[in-house]
């Protein structure tokens, strides 16, 4: 399963202000297939099969276009991790919160 970190940035807006956008984006993820997906104040994270994610993120980046920007930039981060097929956002955090709970039970 791939993991991806998604920033689309629409340029040229004529605002600073650009939750519409991502509203916007964020209804087009309710109707993408094969994945789930979190908005973050900074991103929005996608996990699924690699095919499906491209296709998600492929229309994330023409949202904007279709609100009326011009230009429209897109930062794309995947983790692919192929040895752990349920391998997910959630299970990622919990390792590292299982390691700062040993952490912080270790005599001193």
């Amino acid at each position: 399963m791939a993991i991806a970190e998604v920033t689309v940035i629409p340029i040229g807006t004529g605002t600073t202000s650009l939750s519409s956008y991502v509203a916007d984006m964020q209804n087009i993820l309710e109707r993408q297939r094969g994945i789930s997906y979190q908005l973050t104040s900074m991103s929005t994270i996608i996990e699924g099969p690699l095919n499906e994610v491209f296709t998600a993120i492929a229309a994330l980046h023409e949202a904007p276009f279709l609100s009326g920007a011009q230009r429209v930039s897109t930062s794309v981060k995947i983790d692919d991790r192929r040895d752990k097929p349920d391998a997910s956002s959630v299970q990622k955090l919990q390792s590292v919160q299982d390691k700062l709970i040993s952490l912080h039970n270790r005599p001193n």
